[in-house]
């Protein structure tokens, strides 16, 4: 498996219980793939650069797992197709 991080921002209208359950689903997807959940660091809201989806703001979250190709191509599927994330980054960590 190889470390990876993932960059989302949520929508800033989701209640506490919404950004949750986006953390929740993150997880299980990562798990449903055999991958390894290590943190999320929450950054909290932030002012976008140019508006996505009539949004100024955004929730940015950052999460470092451990995964295959597998858990990547998954979450990238799911989470462009999920209500509430605006935008989602993965990257490999350097070796």
């Amino acid at each position: 498996m190889r470390p990876y991080e993932m960059m989302f921002i949520l929508s800033p209208e989701l209640p506490s219980e919404g950004v949750e359950a986006a953390k929740s689903r993150v997880a299980d997807i990562i798990a449903q793939t055999k991958g390894e959940l290590e943190d999320f660091e929450v950054w909290g809201r932030r002012r976008l650069a140019y508006e996505i989806k009539d949004f100024r703001e955004g929730l940015y979250m950052l999460a470092h797992f451990k995964g295959t190709t597998e858990s990547v191509n998954e979450l990238d599927r799911v989470l462009k197709i999920t209500d509430g994330f605006l935008r989602h980054m993965i990257v490999r960590k350097g070796e």
